[in-house]
């Protein structure tokens, strides 16, 4: 598995950051959470993104999709603000056909929800980076309590 260098939006510090360990990933020189941004595929999804104890963005995607281009960055974007709380994992569709089947993708970018391991939401097609955001905070938020 490969590690992926990212900055920290506080200090700018460049950190080394693992594809998969346990806890979630903090600037070495100020603490301050930073960003989870990973690739996956057929071979290290599991111990990736079904196994971490953080939450996990998936975003199924092909190189030759328009779309896909226009929302990586913002799903990235809402990675760096949701340090901490969200990994981002990303699967390129075209090297991981069994993914690809799994999850049953008939559309790219397809995005998905994985908390403790199941998908809690899903949904396709580019959006921007707020919306993003507030799909990502609905998806994880506790369920109301009935009274």
């Amino acid at each position: 598995m490969s590690t992926r260098i990212v900055s920290c939006a506080r200090c700018g510090q460049r950190n080394r950051v693992p594809a998969a360990a346990a806890g979630k990933p903090v600037c070495g020189k100020c603490r301050e959470a930073v960003a989870w941004i990973v690739d996956a595929d057929d071979a290290t999804f599991g111990a990736v993104a079904e196994r971490s104890s953080t939450p996990v963005l998936v975003d199924l995607w092909a190189p030759w999709c328009r779309p896909c281009r226009t929302v990586g960055p913002a799903l990235e974007r809402v990675a760096g603000d949701l340090a901490g709380t969200v990994k981002l994992v990303k699967v390129n569709i075209d090297n991981s056909p069994r993914l690809s089947r799994r999850f049953d993708v008939r559309a790219v970018p397809t995005l998905m929800i994985l908390k403790d391991g199941k998908v809690v939401a899903r949904q396709t097609g580019a959006a921007s980076a707020a919306t993003l955001r507030s799909w990502v905070e609905r998806s994880l938020a506790p369920p109301a309590k009935r009274s």
